[in-house]
Formats: C-alpha cells, sequence, structure tokens
C-alpha cells in the first residue's frame, strides 16, 4: 500500500477542486452534539434493557434510510460445493476450497470461499471470517489456489484489472503492510474463512475511465443481480458496503455447516472499507458474536460530525457506491444529522466490539474512533455487560482501553492489518470465548 502521509497529501490534493479538503487541525473542529444511543429518536430514555432491542432496531432503520441503504434481502438458496480439499500448512491444517452460489440451480453470481481449520482439534473450534482484496491466492503460496479471474482493483501488484501470480502468497510476506499469519492463528485454535469483496461486487475507483468500469453501474453488478433493479427514484437503495457485510453474512452460513468449526464463536473482522463491511455486518447480523474493524477510515467507526480527516463530502465524491444517495444530504452539513457512528458502534451491544486504528495517518482520524467508542460505551454498562475502561486516549500499542466487551486499540506504521492487529484480536475473542 501507498505511505498514508502521502496518500493524504495526494487526496487533499486531488479533491480540493470539487470537494471540501479534510481537517486536520484539531482546533478547528467546530462544538458538536452527539445523539444519546439510550435514548429513542423522540428523546425517551430507555428504561431497562429490555428495551433496547427496539432502539437497536431504530438505529439500524436510521443507517438503513440515511447512509448504507437498506439491506439486502436473504438468499432464495445457499448452495455450496466443495471443490478442493487437501492438508496444509505442514500438516496443521485443513484447507478446502468452496463455491457458493445463491440460487437452488447454481445460475448467477458465485463467490469462492477459502476455510482453515486447525487439523488436530479435538472439538469444534472458532472461527474468523473476513474479505479479503485480490482473491485467495494472495493468502499463501499454495499453487493449487487458483487465480481470481474476476476483475480487480489496479495496484502495486494488480494490472490491467487482472490477478496474477504476482499476488500470489504475498500476505505472508512478513515485509507487506497486510499479512495474515495462518499457523499464528491455527495455532491458538482459530479456523479462518475468506473471500474476495470483487467477486461479491466490484469496487472501482473514482477516477475510472473507461466507461464500463465506472462506479454507478460496475458497482452493483456481481450480486446485486440477485436483487430487484436499483430504483432510481429512492435515496435508500442497497449500497456496496450493504453488499459485502451480506456476504460475510453468508460465510457465517457456510460456518454453520462445517461440523468442525462452532459458528456461535465467530469473529468478524477487515480493513479499511472492508472494516466498514465487517463493522456493518456486525450491526445487522446478531450472529457475529465479536466484531474487531480494523483501519475503517471515515464512513465506519470515526464520528463524522467531528469533521476532521476524510469527511463527507470527500466521501461521496470518491466512494458513491460504499453509501445511499441520502447520505450526500449532509455533504458540508454535518451538524444536521441526528445520528453518528457512535450509534453504529452501540448497534453491535452486547456482543463483544473491539476498534482497532492507526495514527500514521491523519485521514483516518483514529481518535475519532475512539471517541466514538467512549460515546457508546454508556449501552454496555446499561446492558451489564461492562465497559470500555475509562481512560484518556492510549498511545500507540497501550491496550488499557480494551475492555471485557468493548474496547479500542492503536499502532504506528502502515496502513493493513499486521501481526500487531492480529494477536490483540484474538485476545480479545479469547476472553469472549473464556478460551484462556
Amino acid at each position: 500500500m501507498k505511505n498514508p502521509v502521502l496518500l493524504s497529501a495526494a487526496l487533499a490534493c486531488a479533491l480540493s477542486v470539487s470537494a471540501r479538503p479534510p481537517n486536520y487541525d484539531e482546533s478547528k473542529i467546530a462544538p458538536y452534539t452527539l445523539e444519546d444511543p439510550l435514548a429513542f429518536a423522540d428523546g425517551t430514555k430507555l428504561k431497562s434493557p429490555a428495551e433496547w432491542p427496539k432502539r437497536r432496531a431504530e438505529i439500524l432503520s436510521i443507517f438503513a434510510r440515511e447512509m448504507y441503504g437498506q439491506p439486502p434481502p436473504a438468499p432464495e438458496a445457499l448452495v455450496t460445493e466443495t471443490v478442493d480439499e487437501k492438508v496444509t500448512c505442514a500438516g496443521f491444517a485443513i484447507r478446502k476450497a468452496v463455491k457458493m452460489w445463491f440460487k437452488a440451480d447454481k445460475s448467477g453470481p458465485c463467490v469462492n470461499w477459502i476455510v482453515f481449520i486447525p487439523r488436530h482439534a479435538k472439538t469444534p473450534v472458532p472461527v474468523i471470517l473476513w474479505l479479503n482484496y485480490r482473491g485467495n491466492s494472495e493468502l499463501v503460496p499454495d499453487k493449487d489456489i487458483p487465480l481470481m479471474t474476476a476483475w480487480s482493483r489496479n495496484g502495486k501488484h494488480v494490472k490491467d484489472n487482472r490477478v496474477s501470480d504476482a499476488t500470489r502468497g504475498i500476505q505472508c510476506d512478513p515485509n507487506s503492510d497486510s499479512i495474515f499469519p495462518v499457523g499464528m492463528i491455527l495455532a491458538r485454535g482459530y479456523a479462518v474463512m475468506s473471500a474476495c469483496y470483487c467477486e461479491v461486487s466490484p469496487d472501482p475507483n473514482w477516477e475510472e475511465k473507461a466507461p464500463e468500469y465506472r462506479q454507478d453501474p460496475f458497482a452493483y453488478t456481481g450480486v446485486f443481480s440477485l436483487w430487484p433493479p436499483r430504483d432510481p427514484a429512492r435515496d435508500d437503495n442497497t449500497t456496496a458496503l450493504g453488499a459485502w457485510a451480506w456476504a460475510l453474512s453468508r460465510g457465517l452460513d457456510l460456518a454453520e455447516r462445517e461440523p468442525m468449526i462452532d459458528a456461535k464463536k465467530s469473529v468478524v473482522t477487515g480493513c479499511s472499507r472492508l472494516g466498514k463491511a465487517a463493522l456493518l455486518a456486525a450491526a445487522r447480523d446478531e450472529r457475529f458474536a465479536v466484531c474487531v474493524p480494523n483501519q475503517t477510515g471515515g464512513g465506519g467507526a470515526p464520528l463524522a460530525k467531528r469533521d476532521f480527516g476524510e469527511n463527507i463530502s470527500t466521501e461521496m465524491k470518491m466512494f458513491t457506491h460504499w453509501y445511499c444517495k441520502a447520505y450526500g444530504k449532509y455533504v458540508d452539513n454535518e451538524k444536521a444529522m441526528k445520528f453518528d457512528q457512535h450509534l453504529l458502534l452501540a448497534s453491535v451491544a452486547p456482543r463483544h466490539l473491539l476498534v482497532q486504528g492507526f495514527d500514521t495517518s491523519k485521514w483516518m482520524d483514529t481518535k475519532g474512533e475512539y471517541l466514538a467508542c467512549k460515546a457508546a460505551a454508556p449501552v454496555w454498562s446499561f446492558l451489564g455487560k461492562g465497559s470500555m475502561p475509562d481512560v484518556p486516549y492510549p498511545d500507540n500499542y497501550d491496550t488499557s482501553a480494551i475492555g471485557a466487551s468493548l474496547g479500542y486499540v492503536r499502532r504506528s506504521e502502515q496502513h493493513g492489518i499486521s501481526a500487531h492487529d492480529w494477536m490483540w484480536m484474538m485476545d480479545f475473542a479469547d476472553r469472549a470465548f473464556c478460551q484462556r
């Protein structure tokens, strides 16, 4: 990945003509008010934990109308086929390749999942699910894993929108910004599952020149063909983030079919835009027991009303397919919002949530993530699930803000999911599942 400091400067320059440049000055943050997660939209305070499901549903309906679009419908069918199975990882894992269709006749879109299960486990194990960026072959250097044939975003390892052998196993390179430490994960007793987000819904660049690859309509292909056509008269149509979150739930469906996976002990994660998808998936699907969104950036965990770093103006310029049209009315108008991201975090309660950030790029506003966690924390207390420790904004690598059910942690270095992030994630999940 590119250096995030240079990336922030380049984005500010590129967007200055057509979108409001990001604010990087804390002194310029105007006062703002956050909605009480423990009060209904009409101001009525919750009286008991029994009222929380109704408030949670209200929160999710707000985000569906105003930001992420309506959730996609359930698939008419879920057909899975194991196309390859082998002992791998020096004998420590069973690796399965599973094709997934959403129609009984196996027509329409297909998503390819890769599953690693600890080979020597005696009982069903917990599972970590996430979406990857360039296909399953990037996770480990295994030539039996076919290269993804779907469209992929161009970048350092991808040319002409197609992955090549240059991507194979790159997440096992310790010098990569994002890594997949499969041996460590297996040794900790976790199964892992992943699929490529571009097989779900392609994610074209906002500056794409080729008409066939522009965000609208190309982003609304893939699994969007399963659903009714988008209604141009609506401003809350299903979005790409909604589709990626939906796919993570389908991955959990698959986990429930695997005898050696305990799907009730599930962790959903992802980095950057796919961290947003993981957070949205956990908010909408209560089956996810633990959520660990990693470095989500604006539109994920950070507070929008804080107006620091990435803002709604840049989001609606660069990532129009991630958000519904209704969100556009808050461009340069964040104070009009009757919600903010702390409510989305709160909707995961009383389940377990660990927000992971990094401070190398102000664009990502990790302090806004911490403040969103603090604003959501009263919900866990109200529900009798403990809360986030009442500590000041922690330094990098300081884990003092990680509580039993809600926590925040940050680090330095580059944008991506690192070994530190995986370690903090599994430590947190271990406590949630009483594994230690």
